[in-house]
This record gives C-alpha cells, sequence and structure tokens, in this order.
C-alpha cells in the first residue's frame, strides 16, 4: 500500500453545515494534559444522541448482555482502545459497551458524512473522548484520526484501515504500545492484505468482516436494506419498474441486487470475477460490463471496492437523469473528477442530491457525494444487524488481549468458536432453538467405513 496513496476525493461541491448546529465551541470542550480531550460540533447535541444510542440499545440483545456482564468482570481494565467506525448510534453503543469492561475510549468516525454529531456529543457527554463531526474537510479528518490514535492505544479498532494507514506512517512510534487491531470491513481488508503482502503490517489484525456472523447478515441482509434506506429517503422516487445496475457482487452487492429485485426493479450486475458473475445470472440477474450497462440503468449502485468503476466513457452514455450512488468504502468508485470535468453546471437538487448538468442539457445525480449512500443518506445498517456484527469485535478485541504475546503481524481469521457463541446468542434472543447431533450421529459423522 502506498502511504500517500489518496483515498477520499475532495471535490467542488463542500458539504454544508447542519442547520441547529453551532460550530464547535472550544469552552464546551473538555481539556486535559495541553490538548483537547475532545473535537466535536456541539455539546449541547448530546440529548438527541443519548436517545439514538438508548433506542438501539433496546435492539441489540448480544451487545447488552456482554455490556452486563463486563460490567461485573472488567475484562478491558487499563486498556487503552482506538475506534474509527462510522459514527452513528450503534458505534456509540459498541463503544460504551467496551469502556463498561473498562476499556479507555478514544472514538473518530471513517468517514466525514456519515458522523451524527448528536451521536458524537452523547458519547463526550458519558465521559469517552471523541474526534469527529460531519462535514470534516479533509484536513480535519486527518487531524481527527490522529487525535485518536494520540492517547497511545494497546488495541486497534478501524473501519476501512486509515487508523491503521496512519499508524503505520505519520504515527509510527506509537507500534510499540499496540498489541493488534480488528478490521470492520472488506475495503479495509484488502488494504491490509495489500500490506502484508509487502512486509508492512507491523501488528496483528483480526478479519473482522471475514467472520460468518458478520459478512453474512451484515454485507447481504445489513447493506441490502439500508442502501435502499438511503436511496428512497433521498430521493423520493419508485424503484419498481427501473434499471438498477448493481457493480460487484459480493455479498453486499448479492444484498443490494436482491432488494432492488424485492422492490420491482429490473436488475443488472456487472462484475469482473467469472465466477459470481455465473451466480448472478443463476440468482435470476442480467450481466453484462458497465459500458454496456450504463446505456440501460436508471440507478447505479457501486460496492466493488475498486476506484474507477464508473468513470467519463459511462457517464457520457447514460439516461438523462440517471441516478448515481456508492456503497463502498471510499468515494473513488465513480470517480468524481470525471463528473466534474463533464459538467456545466453543479447545483444541489434536494439534500444529499448533487445534479451535474451536462452539455448537452443531460443531467446525471450523484447522491451523498459519492460517499457510502447507506450511511452519508442514512442511519447505516439495522441495529439488530450490526448487534452481530460488534459482538465480533468485542470477542476480537478479547482475543487479541489473551493472545498478542503469541500473534505474529499479520491479517487472522476470526475462531469458529466466536462464531457460534454469537450465532447461538442471537438464536437464543430470538426464542429459537435447534437440534443437536446425538453420540451416534457424532460417530457417524466421523466414521469413514460405514
Amino acid at each position: 500500500m502506498r502511504p500517500d496513496r489518496e483515498h477520499i476525493y475532495t471535490g467542488k461541491m463542500k458539504p454544508k453545515t447542519p442547520k441547529g448546529c453551532s460550530q464547535p465551541d472550544p469552552g464546551m470542550l473538555t481539556k486535559g494534559s495541553g490538548m483537547m480531550k475532545s473535537m466535536i460540533r456541539d455539546i449541547c447535541l448530546a440529548p438527541s444522541g443519548k436517545q439514538k444510542i438508548e433506542w438501539v440499545k433496546k435492539y441489540m440483545p448480544i451487545l447488552s448482555g456482554l455490556e452486563e456482564e463486563f460490567k461485573k468482570t472488567k475484562p478491558l481494565e487499563g486498556v487503552k482502545i482506538s475506534l474509527s467506525i462510522h459514527l452513528e448510534a450503534k458505534t456509540a453503543y459498541l463503544s460504551k459497551v467496551l469502556a463498561a469492561a473498562g476499556a479507555k475510549m478514544a472514538v473518530t468516525g471513517s468517514n466525514p458524512l456519515s458522523t451524527q454529531d448528536d451521536v458524537a456529543a452523547g458519547l463526550v457527554a458519558d465521559g469517552i473522548d471523541v474526534y469527529a463531526r460531519y462535514g470534516a474537510s479533509q484536513d480535519e479528518y486527518q487531524t481527527h484520526i490522529d487525535r485518536t490514535l494520540e492517547h497511545g492505544p494497546n488495541i486497534i479498532i478501524d473501519d476501512g484501515g486509515d487508523l491503521i494507514h496512519a499508524l503505520h506512517t505519520r504515527k509510527k512510534h506509537l507500534l510499540n504500545d499496540v498489541y493488534g487491531g480488528c478490521e470492520e470491513t472488506t475495503t479495509g481488508i484488502i488494504r491490509l492484505m495489500a500490506m502484508q503482502e509487502e512486509g508492512v503490517l507491523k501488528i496483528p489484525m483480526m478479519a473482522v468482516n471475514n467472520a460468518m456472523c458478520k459478512h453474512l447478515f451484515d454485507n447481504r441482509y445489513g447493506t441490502g436494506q439500508s442502501v435502499w434506506d438511503g436511496i428512497n429517503r433521498t430521493t423520493n422516487l419508485i424503484v419498481s419498474g427501473k434499471t438498477v445496475v448493481v457493480a460487484g457482487y459480493g455479498w453486499c452487492g448479492k444484498g443490494i441486487a436482491m432488494r432492488a429485485k424485492g422492490l420491482g426493479g429490473n436488475v443488472i450486475v456487472t462484475e469482473i470475477d467469472p465466477v459470481k458473475a455465473i451466480e448472478a445470472v443463476m440468482d435470476g440477474f442480467r450481466v453484462m460490463t458497465m459500458e454496456q450497462a450504463a446505456l440501460e440503468g436508471d440507478i447505479f449502485v457501486t460496492v466493488t471496492g475498486c476506484e474507477k468503476v464508473i468513470v467519463r466513457k459511462h457517464m457520457e452514455k447514460m439516461k438523462n437523469g440517471a441516478v448515481l450512488c456508492n456503497a463502498g468504502h471510499f468515494n473513488v468508485e465513480i470517480w468524481l473528477p470525471d463528473l466534474e470535468d463533464l459538467a456545466c453546471d453543479i447545483s444541489e437538487s434536494r439534500k444529499n442530491v448533487t445534479g451535474y448538468t451536462l452539455n448537452d442539457g443531460r443531467v446525471l445525480y450523484l447522491l451523498g457525494e459519492g460517499r457510502l449512500v447507506n450511511l452519508a443518506c442514512g442511519d447505516g445498517h439495522p441495529a439488530e444487524i450490526m448487534d452481530m456484527s460488534f459482538a465480533v469485535q468485542a470477542y476480537a478485541v478479547l482475543y487479541i488481549l489473551s493472545h498478542h504475546r503469541e500473534l505474529k503481524p499479520g491479517v487472522f481469521e476470526i475462531p469458529e468458536e466466536i462464531d457460534r457463541k454469537i450465532a447461538f446468542s442471537k438464536l437464543a434472543s430470538l426464542g429459537i432453538t435447534i437440534d443437536e447431533l446425538t453420540p451416534e450421529q457424532e460417530r457417524y459423522m466421523r466414521s469413514w467405513n460405514g
């Protein structure tokens, strides 16, 4: 991974300050050791944030159970954790659960447009250090990342790899105290694997995204629902009867395509993997290249983890009124420099919808500045889904704490027993029991000779 690689494109359209929120008031921020302990927009927003956190807690029974257990056992007493995940209510509750376990938390958001200022304020009001605000500039975002690391973490919880990147470039002096970390999403694991291949990854990292109780549910059902929540809330347009182009047929793409079909959309999938392409065909979707799909699509959703998935040659062919949005971690899948270069006028059509008028009069609409549409334009995954994903995070943190002395730098899978423990907890919360093998059946399953 190149240290100078730019992952977040900053374009001509600048995010606006949300109504009702003041600029940060240093007098409202707690201070300590000569530096601000928190950098947020407005502490007065805390009551709204706390309300959101309490709401999701009611629908996160696995984490709630862990919180009660952790309050008694304090397994993370004295451990410092730096966390960078989309800063909304579910992430806030995970932070509070880890704090209840005794951890000293420093929290930031993994994307400026997914940070909810009231939730950030709610955490600060509860004594957790937070460095994040909605619509932060690229420089401010980097400052937030750096401040989150400067409290000297023992464990990293990352989403997309920005904490790890900073730790291995600008903040190398902090590496000696880090036991290891956890990575939440596919994009971050891709970056970690690149670091491992180049021999530059200096700490053990748990691939949380690869856990069965994460990607099978979070990526498929969570992304599938939350992407369409974001699109529908933002556009107020019908999906039924429209042609939806989904770029990428991994677990997230499968969920998005499935929900689009359920909403009545005519789904086209674009892929580079021949096996996934065949799978999409057998799931009932048309498969073609993006150049072919550009002529037909009404709504485009990119979810590949790669850059330049939709570029000038595709934009030049699109219908008037086509809607473009991204569900990959970084806003580089729809290539904004090409879109801006093609446009003779750029204007806000409605909140979180930017209209790009081309020279021939066609208008292409971009949602959420090309950032994750489910978080930039919505509240992210449902609470019940994130209950499982964040339970994986919590157990992964405990695993690192127990095994860091024996783990070498590299990327490690989540142990199967953690997946099973979370799956049984989820079933119990739903009031569901399942069958068990009898001793005779177990012997049969282990036998090769009748």
